[in-house]
């Protein structure tokens, strides 16, 4: 671990004694914007309140619940997976993940991620590293899907995936692709596509993609295959779409500039929960699964002012907030 390194997770314990507890309603921290959360029939209740539980110097990337009511998270910089209690409490839940940047567990409890190895620039100490990227299996046991496209290629710096439930995963690089439990990696969408969260429906025949400003949906056959691209529902104007989550009436929730916007299971527009910091990842958890997780880019610094980092260092501090919701999140997966 580099010395610098060493500081900024210091600080971050600082940071924590400072900031635990806070909520929008009291005065907004450094970084933070105003929000009005607007009613959202069976989804969020007018007014409702976020609040911090967590912040570090590091990412919090591709959030899932566990079946105890936390939620773990991939750090690539620290090359570890985090816990977090209910309480806001963390832990290392596992370590030594080669540059985990997004997790997903299936319905039998594997634990699926995207290494990223040494493609963060903050990984100062790997510099010359040429490792290729890949998509495994963790845990109970470790097993590699993919380290290249079939033509031999590098999977490239891959976002966010989500486990297909049969060993395999989808996942996305550039474009939107489906590895088996057999290895085989097969293209989703890699034209016209510029993705980066990836979900399925309740029942696992329907996939989606973010695309920007939009979210697209491709049909899933019992074999991983896709076809049928359609455009499902659109950001209201927003851009960046990043990660989603599903709650149990199907409903879909994705991360964007302003906020995390919730379309239906149709692909109707329903509406935006505007957050304190623009928002890459989502999920429900919580002891009845009715609270939302948000990791957010940005943090307070010792100073009380907002973090920066020197030029040609990418900030990749994050603040989780939590939110309570009028719907659970769907029962019949992790995420």
């Amino acid at each position: 671990m580099t010395a610098i390194r060493k500081l900024k997770l210091v600080s971050a314990c600082l940071l924590l004694l400072c900031v635990a507890g806070h909520i929008s309603a009291q005065p907004l921290l450094a970084g933070e914007r105003a929000t009005t959360i607007n009613a959202i029939d069976g989804v969020v209740a007018a007014g409702s309140q976020w609040s911090l539980l967590w912040a570090d110097f590091v990412s919090a990337d591709g959030i899932t619940a566990t079946t105890d009511g936390g939620v773990l998270f991939a750090q690539e910089q620290t090359d570890k997976i985090i816990k977090l209690n209910t309480d806001g409490q963390q832990f290392t839940y596992l370590e030594n993940t080669n540059g985990a940047g997004s997790i997903s567990i299936d319905t039998q409890g594997r634990l699926f991620s995207v290494q990223r190895t040494c493609t963060e620039p903050f990984n100062d100490e790997l510099a010359g590293c040429n490792e290729l990227t890949r998509v495994v299996q963790l845990l109970p046991e470790f097993r590699l899907l993919a380290n290249s496209f079939a033509n031999g290629a590098s999977l490239g710096r891959i976002n966010d995936l989500i486990a297909d439930n049969s060993g395999g995963a989808f996942f996305t690089s550039g474009g939107a692709f489906h590895v088996s439990a057999s290895g085989v990696v097969s293209v989703v969408a890699n034209q016209d596509i510029s993705s980066n969260g990836i979900m399925l429906n309740r029942s696992g025949d329907v996939l989606y993609v973010t695309n920007a400003t939009e979210v697209l949906a491709f049909d899933v056959a019992r074999d991983g295959s896709t076809a049928n691209r359609r455009v499902f529902g659109s950001l209201n104007g927003d851009n960046g779409g990043d990660g989603m989550a599903i709650d149990a009436e199907g409903r879909l929730y994705i991360t964007a500039a302003l906020g995390v916007h919730v379309l239906s299971e149709q692909g109707n527009y329903l509406g935006l929960i505007p957050t304190p910091r623009r928002p890459i990842t989502l999920a429900f958890s919580g002891p009845d699964k009715n609270i939302l997780y948000v990791p957010q880019m940005g943090v307070v610094g010792p100073d009380g002012k907002a973090w920066t980092t020197p030029e040609g260092i990418r900030n990749i501090a994050m603040t989780i907030y939590t939110i309570p919701m009028l719907t659970p999140g769907f029962a019949g997966r992790q995420k």
